[in-house]
């Protein structure tokens, strides 16, 4: 499995961290039930899971990821609950039996894996006949802001060249009834949702987040060891992001795709 692009640096886990169910696997929730088990493959730091938990406990809820390291922030995020288990785990290949659970959920995962079919094939493996496997992906190209100063319009050109040149798709969102069809869903439920930034507090959050993670994170190493930018034009485009952030009509949204596939 192909490393995770984004690391998990402060600006990279300060956005991790601000998701919820509510804020970002709402799709999801008329679906959860006390006493369901859950699986959240590529749970981060564990912020969704927890919600996760709470709403299907004394349910069992697995919180996966292939990151050793990010599974401590995990299980602090889930500390007061006594429904979380933790493992380490490749989505390509969960070392769980076939049926193990009722639910498995994914938020932002396929778009950083180099088959994201197989993924969806393994996630449909370990749900019961019947259970839900739950995908949610960001659309980069469907990202949208106003307004857009000098060096903010570079960014996303870079971004891409990183992911793919990963073998990741920063272009999921759009493509996930397609990958599923492919790992032999039949029955499957599609919708999207958005994220939006607009107020003063959020504008300069999701600017560090974002413009901070293209010049601090392991993202911008990627890039500059891939040849896709060099230090100062990162640096360039940060300032774009920050003046974005100051911009009085500032606003951000960002587009997601949803699938809730019957097993």
């Amino acid at each position: 499995m192909s490393p995770y692009i984004h690391g998990h640096h402060k600006t990279v886990l300060s956005a991790h961290q601000w998701r919820t169910v509510e804020n970002s696997a709402a799709y999801l929730i008329e679906h959860l039930r006390p006493g369901h088990s859950v699986l959240d493959v590529g749970c981060g730091p564990g912020t969704i899971t927890a919600g996760l938990a709470a709403r299907v406990a004394p349910g069992r809820v697995v919180a996966a990821d292939s990151a050793e390291s990010v599974l401590d922030e995990a299980r602090k995020n889930t500390a007061t609950l006594d429904n979380v288990e933790f493992a380490v785990a490749d989505v390509h290949a969960l070392d769980f039996p076939e049926g193990a659970f009722d639910i498995v959920h994914a938020h932002q995962v396929l778009q950083h894996v180099p088959d994201p079919v197989q993924a969806l094939r393994e996630m449909r493996r370990v749900t019961r006949p019947g259970g839900v496997v739950a995908v949610r992906e960001v659309d980069f190209g469907a990202m949208i802001w106003h307004p857009n100063p000098p060096g903010m319009d570079s960014w996303l050109p870079i971004y891409y060249k990183v992911a793919r040149g990963n073998g990741g798709e920063p272009e999921a969102g759009r493509r996930l009834v397609s990958w599923a069809r492919a790992a032999g869903f039949t029955d499957i439920a599609a919708s999207a949702s958005a994220w939006c930034y607009a107020t003063p507090e959020e504008r300069e959050w999701w600017s560090e987040s974002w413009g901070g993670r293209l010049l601090r994170s392991s993202v911008a190493d990627h890039a500059i060891a891939g040849g896709h930018a060099t230090r100062a034009e990162l640096q360039h485009i940060y300032e774009g992001w920050k003046r974005w952030a100051a911009a009085e009509d500032g606003w951000y949204s960002v587009t997601h795709g949803e699938i809730l596939c019957r097993a």
